[in-house]
Formats: C-alpha cells, sequence, structure tokens
C-alpha cells in the first residue's frame, strides 16, 4: 500500500528535499507541498492524505494550528499528523502532541528518521526525535495533559504495564513486540486496552501518563 503525504513548509527548498527524500521510497507517494497554513488545511481536507508533515512557523496559520484543525480531539475524522520544525522548545512538542500530532521531528533528524516517521505514523505509532524524546515525557506539562489522562478506571494488567514502560521509553509498536516477545496485535490490543483505561487519545499520552503517574519510577 502507498502512503499518500502532505508536506507544508514556508521554505521551498525544505519541500523540494523532503519531497526527493519520500518520493524515492516505493511506499510513499508526495500527493502535494504547500508554503503555508492555510493551504494545508485546504489541501489536506480535498486530498486527505494519509500524512501530513507540518512545519511550525509558516505563514496565515501556524503548524501547531493547523494540527488542531486536521488532527485535535474536536475533528470527528482526524488525520495523521508529524511536526518537523527546526525549534527544539518544549512549548511547541506539548502543544503539538496535545492537538493531536503523532509525532514531532527535527529537520536536522536525517532522511531515514524522516522516512520512518512517516511510515509510524502511517501505522498508528508515534514517533519523536530522540533529540526530545526522554526530556519531553519526563517534563510533560501537567495541566492540559492531567485533565486528558486520567487514573485508570480499572487496574492495569502486568502485561499492559510492560508496554506502557516500554511505550513511556520511545520505543514503537514493533520494537515493544520484539522486546516483550509479543505478537504486533498483541501490543496493539494491550495499547488499545490501556487508552480506554486511562481515556488516553494516542500512545503519547500513554506515556505521558506513565511518567505523570509514577509508573517510570
Amino acid at each position: 500500500m502507498t502512503i499518500r503525504v502532505l508536506i507544508a513548509d514556508d521554505q521551498e527548498m525544505v519541500r523540494m528535499g523532503f519531497r526527493m527524500i519520500l518520493s524515492a521510497q516505493d511506499d510513499i507517494e508526495v500527493v502535494a507541498d504547500v508554503p503555508d497554513g492555510i493551504s494545508a488545511v485546504a489541501k489536506a481536507r480535498e486530498l486527505r492524505p494519509d500524512v501530513c508533515l507540518l512545519d511550525i512557523r509558516m505563514p496565515g496559520l501556524d503548524g501547531l494550528e493547523v494540527t488542531r484543525q486536521l488532527a485535535g480531539p474536536e475533528v470527528a475524522d482526524p488525520l495523521k499528523v508529524v511536526v518537523v520544525t527546526t525549534f527544539d522548545l518544549d512549548e511547541y512538542v506539548h502543544k503539538a502532541l496535545r492537538n493531536g500530532a503523532s509525532g514531532f521531528l527535527l529537520k536536522d533528524a536525517g532522511p531515514a528518521l524522516l522516512i520512518e516517521a512517516v511510515r509510524a505514523a502511517e501505522r498508528g505509532d508515534a514517533l519523536v526525535s530522540p533529540q526530545v524524546t526522554v526530556r519531553l515525557l519526563k517534563h510533560f506539562d501537567g495541566g492540559q495533559a492531567k485533565r486528558d489522562v486520567a487514573p485508570p478506571s480499572e487496574p492495569l494488567t502486568a502485561r499492559e504495564l510492560d508496554v506502557v514502560k516500554a511505550a513511556a521509553r520511545g520505543l514503537t509498536n514493533t520494537e515493544i513486540g520484539a522486546e516483550l516477545f509479543m505478537s504486533l496485535s498483541t501490543v496493539k490490543t494491550h495499547l488499545a486496552a490501556v487508552q480506554g483505561k486511562i481515556n488516553a487519545r494516542n500512545r503519547v499520552e500513554i506515556a505521558a501518563w506513565a511518567w505523570q503517574y509514577g509508573v517510570m519510577d
């Protein structure tokens, strides 16, 4: 299956570079690239790509607001969004993920991580640049996150806790399966069960919950 990608960045050279990297992959097709946030929202709603790659600082609407409009908790049929930026700021990471982003990547992460972020988002994983993962999860903003993610409605099983701890260390579903000797479908089943128990929207909120509520202590 081909992964259809939309790129939004105000720098033409960045858009060209991302297009060249992604289009060279047999399983990825770039369906559009746009220079501003307003065009990003319009094109994404028109084309319904599998993954949207969004810069943060763009004219019209910034990438954080575009993320909210395309993937936020109030969106009935959200798209997968990966925020790609030069700016390694905690406030950007927090807001992007609260607004529904499936990943947060720094532009200097390299081609391999860019490709993996697209593939991870399409299959329902979340990928955050290694430079910010642990810092992000350990110091995740307690305000909005704690309103969204609650103490569990019922206790987590031992295997669910194992999966949560692995996710909180930044592992993908595939890596969790390999480490815990589980099939990919079993990992997804455990994550879905945990999401229901703690009212999390995605695996990033599961990981944040693990750090907030002492699971990682």
